[in-house]
């Protein structure tokens, strides 16, 4: 790209050009030989904001000196602690306020949202979702449709990426949803694919969900923070998402949920019912007779773990503060500036393949690329000098000429604490690697 230089000066310009520069000295980085190490490993947890710690003692020190009382006085009552995350969580996912809600954990909300929206009767019992979602999103889904006496085998059906391919056509995935349409109760789908980073048509996909007469639903969690979102507009019928990768909102943190209002505000949209999902306005009655909050609340279980809830508000402020449209801006050029200065290797002769989408609008924060059978050597050499990053073994039973399984590094440089002059680093090394 004409835009992109291969200099170091050049990636320290747009460093201080940065709009957003101001947040990287937001976080804490881990050190190597007394340096900020190389950090590019957001998709799978995100760095500690430097807030965090200050925002779970200054709970500490509430039930200190309140106890009890805590639930009802301060800033943020302790029974008001998830309305606080809201604004930031519908921003982040393209909501209203009242169609999200911060509770339990990822899958656990899977399994929440899937008793709500997946109810197979009669010839609608199918689930049609992506080969090779993550492990959790598999277990889900089989332990749901054989809970309903179901077998996966039947009511499961994955759409793979065509014979040597390794991305999903979405006029593929469109297919598959007519062809099993009238026998399909949910479709359900990753919003950034975990292992390739390519970005899906979730728009398309809903619609396609709809038309067929089925609900759509989405897991998030390498989307939420990563890419724009808009789950109310798309008429997505519910999403989940977790906030301890991109969100940087603590290891095993809490999750997200996404209910679209014509939903939340239905009374009779079946459920797994808890106290805290009660109508707010009698909770306090202990009344027999489930009546729900009106909204995303009302599928709450339990009052809020505070210690846990208070770090993501020091994180969700600062997705709140910079906006997903410049995080999204900035990260499309630190993509770009990845993938120039290795693209330029690859006419050099370097053996890397990016498996990840080349169209920045059908991915996010994520590269994803094949390393060849000197792969662990690679990643294991990137560790050693200070670059954090992630290694998968290759899903596809491709081998290369040699017998031995290619292997994906992903890189993942994230916006608000990357920087243009980490990317630059990390290929330099890249280039030094004695292959």
């Amino acid at each position: 790209m004409a835009f992109y230089q291969p200099t170091l000066e050049f990636a320290r310009q747009m460093d201080r050009e940065d709009p957003l520069r101001k947040y990287r000295d937001q976080f804490y980085f881990p050190q190597h030989s007394g340096k900020n190490t190389l950090y590019f490993c957001g998709n799978s947890l995100g760095l500690q904001p430097k807030g965090a710690r200050e925002a779970a003692l200054r709970e500490f020190e509430r039930w200190e000196t309140l106890g009890v009382e805590g639930h009802f006085k301060g800033a943020i009552p302790w029974k008001e602690y998830h309305k606080a995350l809201a604004p930031a969580a519908a921003h982040i996912v393209g909501a209203k306020e009242e169609e999200v809600i911060v509770m339990n954990t990822l899958t656990v909300n899977l399994h929440l949202m899937m008793v709500s929206f997946y109810r197979p009767q009669g010839g609608r019992f199918k689930i049609i979702m992506e080969a090779g979602a993550f492990p959790s999103d598999q277990y889900a889904v089989e332990s749901q449709v054989k809970w309903h006496g179901y077998a996966p085998e039947e009511a499961i059906v994955e759409v793979a990426p065509r014979s040597g391919e390794e991305l999903l056509q979405t006029e593929d995935i469109l297919s598959a949803i007519e062809a099993h349409g009238a026998s399909t109760a949910l479709v359900l789908f990753g919003g950034v694919n975990y292992y390739t980073g390519q970005l899906y048509d979730m728009e398309a996909i809903t619609r396609a969900a709809h038309q067929a007469g089925a609900f759509a639903g989405f897991d998030l969690a390498h989307a939420a923070g990563n890419v724009p979102l808009k789950m109310h507009e798309w008429g997505a019928d519910f999403a989940v998402w977790c906030t301890y990768k991109y969100l940087n909102s603590g290891p095993g943190s809490l999750s997200g949920a996404f209910i679209h209002e014509r939903h939340a505000f239905n009374p009779d949209i079946p459920r797994f019912a808890g106290w805290y999902g009660y109508d707010e306005k009698r909770r306090f009655l202990m009344e027999k007779g489930f009546i729900p909050t009106p909204g995303a609340s009302g599928w709450q279980l339990s009052n809020a773990p505070v210690f846990a809830f208070a770090p993501m508000l020091a994180s969700h402020e600062q997705f709140y503060r910079a906006g997903m449209p410049a995080i999204r801006q900035k990260s499309e050029l630190l993509t770009g500036y990845l993938e120039y200065l290795v693209g330029r290797m690859q006419e050099e002769g370097y053996a890397y393949r990016f498996i990840t989408p080349k169209d920045p609008a059908q991915r996010g924060a994520q590269l994803s690329f094949l390393t060849g059978p000197e792969g662990k050597r690679l990643f294991d050499y990137l560790m050693a000098n200070g670059v954090v990053c992630d290694w998968r073994e290759h899903r596809l039973p491709t081998q290369d000429a040699g017998g031995v399984k290619a292997g994906v590094i992903r890189i993942a440089p994230a916006p608000l604490y990357n920087s243009y002059e980490d990317v630059y680093e990390l290929v330099q090394l890249l280039r030094q690697f004695p292959g």
